[in-house]
């Protein structure tokens, strides 16, 4: 039994020390060293005219207005003329 174990032992570190290792490589970085500026560029042409848009859509229609205030109460009116007197007439129904 325990040279099974072992054996068991010897067998798995053979096996993973036969793995092969990525080597990472790591690259040399660049170094920028500062120097004078150089002259500046030639302006930009300018850009094209841009297309005009198309018309929006028309709004919903508003709500309602609320009612209005009840107006307030008339003059009176000017004074009637006094009737005259005269012929007395009396109407009688007909049957």
């Amino acid at each position: 039994m325990k040279y099974s174990i072992l054996f068991a032992a010897v067998a798995a570190a053979l096996a993973l020390s036969a793995c092969e290792r990525a080597v990472v490589v790591t690259p040399p970085s660049v170094v920028a060293v500062p120097g004078p500026a150089g002259p500046a560029g030639a302006t930009g042409a300018t850009g094209a005219q841009a297309e005009k848009g198309a018309t929006g859509a028309t709004g919903a229609t508003g709500t309602t207005g609320a009612t209005g205030y009840t107006g307030a109460t008339g003059a009176d009116g000017a004074k009637g003329q006094r009737g005259s007197t005269g012929d007395t007439i009396v109407i009688v129904p007909s049957k």
